[in-house]
């Protein structure tokens, strides 16, 4: 069954509002006018930003108006069992914010130079058992770790899931799987490899829910980038087993570290086509290497989770 988020049905400005359609938000510290775009006349309606609290940047916006979803980035391989994440989201529950959904690691499977976290599975289970099982008691909806779109991703959830049932299953007469509602996919590539990584988590795990909590068709012509775009984003609305998506590419094009012409703004900061079409609004006609912009750089390998694709087609 397919999990959805608690949110309006239109936007304060009358844009409809997507409950599938959310925001990868990395905050821009050089424009912060740039942060308060998203959720402005949007179709956007729910976000993360790769940590366990809710950004500024939003504070004043309602969980109901713009749902935040806190993730837990990675784990200390030299103490997996803490529980600073669980304690973060149980203060904002206990406070009366409405967290319906957290999401997993990212990129267990990469290591740190190309954006994952780089954990073991038998480190991320200590790490999950401890975080997100007492969670689910809650009524929060659990996503599974989301793994880079390389081979290594699918033996990865296979051992961190039997790693985990190992755990909740110690000194117990019946063996306990690791609890877990939805799976988080990332994708850099075309739109048929897309389907069919997504379609191979499918047929191991028979009606999982697929959230795409990163994407884009990386170091693409613009053209190619904005058939793309249209296409990957009929195909998440019209498929009932896609619970969510994030594209990513909320920056400005020069900071843009999967191609300068996937990103949602321009070098001026204003809106490009696939922005534009992204909050539910017509296009605009900005070319996204237009502008003056400024030499702004991001440190994307700490900050973000550019799948281990991205590599290799850099190679």
């Amino acid at each position: 069954m397919v999990i959805r988020l608690a949110l309006p049905l239109l936007a304060a400005t009358g844009v409809l509002a997507n409950p599938k359609r959310g925001l990868v938000f990395v905050p821009n510290e050089d424009h912060p006018e740039d942060n308060k775009i998203w959720p402005e006349d949007s179709a956007i309606s729910w976000y993360y930003n790769y940590e366990s609290r809710p950004s500024p940047a939003f504070a004043d916006i309602s969980q109901s108006d713009f749902a935040f979803v806190p993730m837990q980035w990675g784990v200390d391989a030299n103490n997996p069992t803490d529980d600073t994440f669980l304690r973060n989201v149980e203060e904002q529950l206990d406070g009366g914010t409405n967290i319906t959904h957290v999401l997993g690691f990212n990129e267990p499977d990469g290591t740190l130079d190309i954006g994952g976290s780089d954990t073991l599975p038998e480190v991320a289970a200590e790490a999950w058992v401890v975080n997100f099982e007492p969670l689910a008691k809650r009524g929060v909806k659990l996503g599974l770790p989301a793994c880079t779109g390389g081979w290594d991703g699918m033996p990865w959830l296979r051992q961190f899931l039997g790693n985990c049932s190992e755990i909740l299953s110690d000194g117990k007469d019946d063996k306990k799987n690791c609890t877990w509602d939805f799976l988080p996919v990332h994708w850099y590539d075309n739109v048929e490899g897309l389907k069919s990584h997504i379609n191979e988590r499918r047929e191991e795990w028979p009606g999982v829910e697929i959230w795409v909590t990163e994407y884009a068709y990386a170091h693409k012509s613009l053209d190619e980038v904005q058939e793309h775009f249209n296409t990957t984003l009929e195909y998440f609305d019209d498929s009932d087993f896609i619970g969510g998506y994030t594209y990513f590419g909320a920056f400005r094009s020069e900071v843009s570290n999967v191609g300068p012409d996937v990103t949602f703004l321009n070098n001026d900061g204003k809106l490009t086509d696939v922005g534009s079409w992204y909050m539910g609004r017509s296009a605009t006609g900005v070319d996204p290497q237009s502008g003056r912009g400024e030499s702004v750089m991001i440190s994307w390998a700490i900050v973000l989770g550019s799948m281990g694709m991205v590599t290799a087609l850099l190679l």
